[in-house]
């Protein structure tokens, strides 16, 4: 199995389970408080992003803000497939917030067969594959702050394009916010996750 510094919390009588993926700078601690009180009784895997960007860490290189290394990304987003099939759970829906949102969507994209759909926070496109994969009606929900200063909303709509035309069924919420999370976030992960 491919390593990662990770927390792991095993189910408590849900089915689902919760890939926790952080932000830039972030850790594998969290997401997980949002895990144990929105989703409580699911499995939650929190992974830390293994590249180090000036001491901060995330799931893949960047080449400046907003420009992506799409060959890493590729790299990151094979090791985190293998990780997360390593627990040998089903049912697994990605919860990522801003770079954990985008290895999220990468991993949709380049290994469909892992996630069972997924909570997209303040999300860009990774990259474009050059075949789309068949997401078969997957749940997808992106929270989207209207005054992002990192993400431009036709960055958000490209995104939830390119979702749907893989076959997720993409809902799109827009905050009254901006990159950061708040309490209309934690509404709509917790009505995603209960109607799971």
């Amino acid at each position: 199995m491919s390593e990662f510094i990770h927390q792991y919390v095993p189910a408590n009588g849900s089915p689902l389970t919760l890939l926790l993926l952080h932000g830039t700078g972030g850790d594998e601690n969290d997401l997980v408080p949002i895990g144990r009180t929105l989703a409580p009784g699911a499995a939650l895997i929190s992974p830390r992003g293994k590249v180090s960007e000036g001491g901060a860490a995330r799931f893949f290189r960047r080449l400046s803000a907003g420009v992506f290394d799409e060959q890493d990304i590729r790299l990151r987003a094979s090791e985190l497939a293998e990780f997360v099939k390593g627990f040998g759970l089903g049912n697994v829906f990605a919860l990522g917030y801003s770079n954990g949102a985008n290895i999220a969507a990468a991993l949709m994209l380049l290994h469909p067969e892992v996630l069972a759909g997924g909570i997209l926070l303040r999300p860009m496109v990774p990259l474009t594959p050059e075949a789309l994969p068949d997401l078969g009606g997957k749940p997808v929900m992106i929270l989207a702050g209207e005054h992002d200063e990192m993400t431009r909303p036709e960055i958000t709509k490209n995104l939830a394009s390119l979702l749907t035309r893989a076959g997720a069924k993409v809902e799109v919420r827009w905050m009254d916010a901006g990159h950061d999370l708040g309490p209309g976030d934690f509404q709509g992960i917790k009505e995603f996750v209960g109607a799971r």
